[in-house]
């Protein structure tokens, strides 16, 4: 298989698995502590990547390369775990979805940043029109003002962002997988302290099974098996090409959450998607 089309395939896969993130999160937090289930999905993650990289027997990164895994955990590993979890006790996953469409165009601007090149006015045009119509949505959505569940979202997306590119960047040498495995077993010092000191505090207190589900969902695929694929999709095929398929990811959350959490998706939040993958496209399309 041509590395193009591979990293087509493998980057649908990572969507595909992603997009059941956010509904997975609102079932996890319906009942659990936001903390427990945004640093024990990475704890969980950090323990299964051990036995990996031991299996594999897979060396050790070189020191730039260990600079580079700081920023792909610090966004993918707490930044967008933590501010999803904390956005989602207030925020439905259907609307969240629409914030967080802008992802794949704030994922463009790191790529472009981290590689050097001077897009044209079009690009940041059609970048800041996404970002503007999410931030309407929030303010409309957050009773007349921009809530902190949506600037934790907006912070989470930024965080995101940053792990994807140089994660990206980073898998071209490393491989999909142990550049994930490697940014989760680098976090697991700080995400096992978090988790046992919020099970001491009863944040994993779920009653039924459904939070655990979801607790499951995350730690499983959105945090670990997920980006075995998204990671060799952004290698082979480009960062920014690949990222042009997380144009379906909000469509896709939306479509879950009504399905699985039965919340209303309404004209609005399709309105507002629509308009904000436009944006998307044309800054793909702008680059």
């Amino acid at each position: 298989m041509p590395p193009a089309t591979a990293g087509v395939v493998a980057g649908s896969l990572g969507v595909l698995g992603f997009s059941f993130s956010l509904p997975a999160t609102k079932l996890a937090v319906a009942d659990l502590d936001p903390w427990f289930v945004a640093f024990g999905r990475a704890a969980v993650a950090g323990l299964l990547a051990l036995l990996v990289l031991r299996h594999s027997r897979a060396s050790w990164p070189t020191a730039a390369q260990w600079r580079s895994l700081v920023l792909v955990a610090l966004g993918v590993v707490v930044g967008f775990p933590l501010g999803t979890s904390l956005a989602l006790e207030h925020r439905p996953a259907g609307q969240s979805a629409v914030v967080i469409a802008i992802l794949p165009a704030a994922t463009a601007v790191m790529a472009v940043l981290r590689a050097g090149e001077r897009p044209g006015r079009a690009f940041w045009v059609a970048s800041g029109a996404g970002l503007v119509t999410a931030l309407v949505f929030a303010a409309t959505r957050g009773a007349g003002g921009v809530a902190p569940a949506d600037a934790l979202l907006l912070v989470a997306v930024l965080a995101c962002a940053l792990g994807y590119a140089e994660g990206g960047v980073l898998a071209r040498h490393l491989g999909g997988a142990r550049t994930i495995c490697w940014a989760l077993v680098l976090s697991l010092p700080l995400t096992a302290a978090v988790t046992v000191a919020t099970v001491q505090q009863g944040g994993a207190a779920g009653g039924s099974a459904v939070p655990w589900l979801g607790f499951a969902y995350v730690s499983l695929v959105s945090m670990f098996l997920g980006f075995f694929a998204w990671y060799a999709g952004l290698a082979r095929g480009g960062v920014a090409r690949i990222g042009q398929l997380q144009l379906a990811q909000p469509v896709l959350t939306l479509g879950w959450a009504a399905l699985v959490l039965g919340e209303a998706v309404g004209p609005a939040e399709a309105v507002t998607a629509a308009v904000i993958l436009a944006c998307v496209v044309a800054t793909q399309r702008a680059r």
